[in-house]
């Protein structure tokens, strides 16, 4: 072979493995767990929001995901790369996370919640089956390698559920809106209840479009027998892929004749919290972000001190800490969210529970053990 052939070959050898490469990619990304950009009527919908700007939506103050004087040390890649393949030593817990699984078909009608790991809530109220950002895979990330659940924290799947009367999604980020779980619980869910934008994943996954409910920041969804739900603002970000902010973020609030529940969802801190506060007047239940911190993207979810400051903001009687014991999304070691907001939750108007994955929380006053650190070779 002379020189040109041999060069000539090596050419179309390349450009057939780009091709594949490219191919391959291009396939990867289309994957229907990856979504698509919102259109049409829900498109209209969004531009008609006061919370979207030209192409994006935006936090009531806009804020930046990493602060600037980080940005100044390393970017997003640098930030990353080492997120990913740097010292994880302290991240994961040392044995499996332990759990206290309830049955939940055997509950009956009674107001109760459980916290299933991570940001995944279980809620029954007023004889409403409610589910908030179910994730039962063992990965939360489109990359099996990536985001590996601990060990003893994934406990349910979808078998596990009752009918599902209300799902209800926060944002679209992959540690909250889990492709597999929502295809798995798909049958037993009634109506799906989201933020803007965030519906287009389920018509894409052929949901019927008349049973998704999707709304603004401070819509009020009446359910009927005196069951309402609040969509409320939060200070986060969203997206699957590079488009910035495509859809809209939230906390949620639920409120019966004898109830009033807050989930958080994710979300740095501001003054959005005392609003709510003032606004609901209290709640006798809130699930609060506490877990996967940075100083580095610190506007975008909330340190320890906050969580309990933003939890006496919304006047909860009762809080659960949630957004950790099961990932590893952050730099910081895996209980230490729960060690520093036990700490900051001293002398605090709120009682602080602190139950295990899967442990039945029913309003009666029950002292919860901390898990975290008294369970022999966790500490």
């Amino acid at each position: 072979m002379n020189r040109r052939n041999f060069i000539r070959n090596i050419l179309i050898g390349g450009a057939g493995a780009a091709a594949l490469a490219g191919g391959g990619i291009f396939y990867y990304v289309n994957r229907p767990e990856f979504g698509r950009l919102p259109s049409g009527s829900r498109l209209k919908k969004i531009l008609a929001s006061p919370h979207y700007f030209n192409d994006h939506f935006e936090c009531l103050t806009p804020v930046k995901i990493m602060s600037e004087d980080v940005q100044e040390k390393e970017n997003r890649f640098v930030a990353t790369w080492k997120f990913l393949f740097g010292d994880k030593s302290g991240l994961v817990p040392p044995m499996p996370i332990p759990n206290a699984k309830t049955d939940l078909k055997s509950l009956g009608n009674d107001d109760c919640a459980i916290w299933m790991g991570h940001s995944t809530i279980y809620l029954q109220l007023g004889g409403r089956k409610i589910l908030l950002d179910p994730v039962f895979s063992d990965y939360a990330s489109p990359i099996f390698f990536v985001n590996r659940a601990f060990a003893g924290s994934n406990v349910y799947s979808a078998n596990d559920f009752p009918p599902i009367d209300i799902l209800a999604i926060t944002h679209d980020h992959w540690d909250h809106l889990d492709y597999p779980s929502i295809i798995a619980l798909k049958p037993k869910i009634k109506t799906v209840l989201c933020p803007l934008g965030v519906g287009e994943y389920f018509e894409q996954w052929d949901f019927d479009t008349e049973k998704i409910i999707e709304e603004d920041w401070d819509s009020v969804i009446d359910f009927g027998h005196g069951l309402t739900a609040h969509i409320l603002p939060s200070q986060h970000f969203s997206g699957r892929m590079l488009t910035k902010n495509p859809t809209e973020w939230c906390a949620f609030a639920f409120v019966t004749a004898d109830r009033k529940i807050f989930c958080s969802g994710d979300g740095g801190y501001s003054n959005h919290f005392k609003d709510i506060g003032k606004k609901f007047g209290g709640f006798d239940l809130a699930f609060m972000e506490n877990g996967q911190y940075n100083l580095a993207w610190h506007a975008i979810h909330l340190l320890p001190n906050e969580t309990a400051q933003a939890s006496e903001d919304i006047h909860a009687k009762k809080v659960v800490p949630i957004h950790s014991g099961k990932f590893a999304l952050a730099r910081h070691k895996w209980n230490e969210p729960y060690k520093d907001l036990l700490a900051a939750s001293e002398r605090k108007s709120y009682e602080l529970l602190t139950p295990r994955i899967g442990e039945l929380i029913n309003f009666d006053g029950k002292i919860f053990e901390h898990w975290f650190e008294l369970e022999e070779g966790l500490t």
